[in-house]
């Protein structure tokens, strides 16, 4: 029955819809357009960088810490992101977010997951950023909590989804400065008053889709810090980065 099935409805390119070997597979031409971010990178915002990781990311030699976070306070301890949010790989995220392509998000949350591997710690939350109820309805679902869901599945650890709350709803965060982004949301967040109690003392990995500037991810991050949370580390489908 699959044979025949294969037949008539061949498998795409998760991208481009191109024919391609298997389920869940990019094109050639996709796969040389995606960044994936598997070597150097920043330990507190994911960004790739130049040279070879040395030592695991424990070891003093092998957290690296990028010009940006050198000068900016990130309310997180680490953070890791499967791909560069650009070519291919920004496709793929607008996808997921804006088209009504929530059938992505097991392949899409199973790149997360690999991007999380050195995050996780035992008995560790997995929190999604949330989106507020006017866009959720036209949305019709969250993507961070459909990658945080897989993510959750994956290591075999707590999802809650329900853990933040959006307060207010906010412009995108696609334009402005990054101190418009960051007041864009400040005050944004806020705790699931029954969630407030499994927060409490927990490490916790907040799972979004793209990391532009941080601010989305900080302002969650503090109101988890406020209310208690253990150690917060962070993953991310996407990391934009800056034109070299």
């Amino acid at each position: 029955m699959k044979g025949g099935l294969r037949l008539i409805f061949p498998p795409q390119c998760l991208c481009c819809g191109e024919a391609v070997a298997e389920d869940g597979a990019l094109c050639a031409t996709c796969w040389s357009d995606t960044s994936f971010i598997t070597g150097c990178a920043c330990s507190r915002c994911g960004a790739p960088l130049p040279g070879e990781l040395l030592g695991d990311e424990d070891d003093e030699g092998g957290f690296l810490i990028c010009d940006e976070c050198l000068h900016m306070v990130r309310p997180w301890l680490r953070a890791r992101a499967a791909m560069v949010y650009d070519g291919a790989g920004r496709k793929l995220a607008m996808m997921l977010k804006h088209n009504d392509r929530p059938d992505l998000s097991p392949i899409l949350g199973d790149w997360v997951a690999r991007a999380a591997a050195s995050l996780i710690r035992p008995e560790m939350l997995v929190i999604p950023i949330p989106v507020h109820i006017r866009r959720l309805i036209g949305r019709k679902y969250n993507q961070a909590e459909l990658l945080a869901d897989r993510v959750a599945h994956v290591y075999d650890l707590i999802h809650l989804p329900h853990g933040l709350r959006r307060l207010r709803h906010s412009p995108m965060q696609d334009h402005g400065s990054v101190d418009d982004r960051f007041a864009n949301v400040e005050d944004a967040f806020g705790i699931t008053r029954r969630h407030a109690s499994d927060i409490r003392g927990r490490s916790i990995l907040l799972v979004d889709d793209v990391m532009a500037s941080g601010a989305t991810l900080a302002a969650a991050a503090e109101t988890l810090r406020a209310a208690g949370s253990g150690p917060i580390s962070v993953v991310v489908l996407a990391r934009a980065v800056k034109d070299t």
